[in-house]
């Protein structure tokens, strides 16, 4: 079928609404019309060069929908579901889904790669152009073909265009402060960045019973939805936290630091390494430059103080037991999905949108697919 979709040829240019072709399903993969679609800024990645991908690509990969087709061969999913994205696909025979550890699914290797699981080929394509999909997803665009190792189903009561933050931010926010940080009742933690990831490792750190819950973000209005969504302090820096943290913890520093940054730099550890205490756990979230390689680091105080530096990708548990678990948060109160989508827009408003995030104006932007998309 032809369709439209968000597309980026180059690196430093902008997203292009393209008309491209997208396949049937094979074997093992399901197709779906999609209600909407997460701004997230690893997609942006794409576009500096700092996450490198084969061009043109197809951007997006926080996304729910419907099922419309379904190829041979697939079990786990019927025409009509309800679903949500998976960024990292889980396929659950490799040797990290068999331990347990589904958000480091073998399949991720090839995430960047436009090659399809089921069979190696390009599923998008413009002329005879393979184009790639950002995560083998590319859910800037109405309808998506994927393999059923990158869906979750969902009960049809979930709101669908809400529900697509289920597939990147909520799940990698909430698990890294919950699963990776493993805060508890009575901790002291400190979340840096609050994005469409940080505002949710905030209310993480809520449901576990943190006691300080510690925001971090330069931009007014961000520190502002942290305190709504469970912060009990805001700072405009690390630096500017660290004394209160100290004071607050009578000395102890946090339990759990999230670095959620939209861009990690080598240089944001050190601060987070001194915001957290002895035997503490620093999480890194955010993407920083592939090629980056230099950090600063105390190694003297990492030893002696037993901190952990500690990198997180989905939040630290797969996509299935991660996404349902997230829904009942919600359905008991504990998770707020209403308030996390601060601006909608229109597919072909998406420079604007990122323009938006690049400028602090959002917690979580999102493209919303209609009638007149489909």
């Amino acid at each position: 079928m032809k369709t439209k979709a968000a597309v980026l040829h180059g690196v430093n240019e902008e997203w292009k609404v393209e008309e491209v072709e997208l396949g049937d399903p094979v074997a093992g993969e399901v197709q779906v019309r999609l209600a909407s679609s997460g701004l997230c800024h690893s997609d942006h990645h794409l576009r500096t060069g700092q996450s490198p991908v084969p061009m043109p690509v197809v951007g997006g990969h926080e996304g729910a929908g419907t099922v419309i087709k379904v190829g041979p061969g697939v079990t786990r999913f019927a025409e009509g579901d309800h679903v949500v994205t998976a960024f990292i696909p889980a396929c659950g025979v490799c040797g990290p889904c068999s331990r347990g550890a589904q958000n480091i699914c073998d399949e991720g290797a090839g995430l960047l790669t436009g090659l399809s699981i089921s069979d190696k080929t390009h599923r998008i394509t413009q002329g005879d152009v393979g184009v790639t999909p950002m995560c083998l997803l590319g859910t800037f665009s109405p309808y998506i073909t994927v393999n059923q190792a990158s869906l979750v189903k969902i009960e049809d009561d979930i709101p669908l265009q809400n529900a697509a933050l289920l597939g990147c931010g909520i799940a990698t926010g909430w698990g890294s402060m919950t699963e990776i940080g493993g805060a508890k009742v009575g901790d002291t933690v400190v979340v840096v960045g609050i994005g469409g990831v940080g505002i949710n490792a905030v209310q993480g750190a809520k449901a576990a019973g943190a006691r300080n819950i510690v925001a971090v973000d330069p931009v007014k209005f961000k520190r502002d939805m942290a305190e709504k969504l469970g912060a009990t302090h805001t700072f405009e820096s690390m630096e500017a936290a660290i004394g209160p943290v100290g004071e607050m913890s009578w000395g102890t520093m946090a339990d759990v630091v999230v670095l959620t940054i939209g861009e990690i730099k080598g240089e944001h550890i050190a601060p987070a390494m001194a915001l957290t205490g002895k035997g503490g756990t620093a999480v890194v979230v955010g993407m920083g430059d592939y090629a980056a390689m230099d950090v600063k680091l105390n190694l003297f105080e990492m030893t002696l103080l037993q901190k952990r530096l500690q990198g997180a990708i989905f939040g630290g548990a797969g996509p299935r037991t991660q996404i349902p678990k997230l829904l009942n948060e919600y359905r008991s109160g504990a998770l707020n999905l209403a308030d996390l989508v601060t601006q909608t827009y229109r597919l072909e408003d998406i420079n604007k949108a990122y323009d938006d995030m690049l400028e602090g104006n959002n917690i979580r932007g999102m493209i919303v697919f209609d009638e007149a998309d489909w």
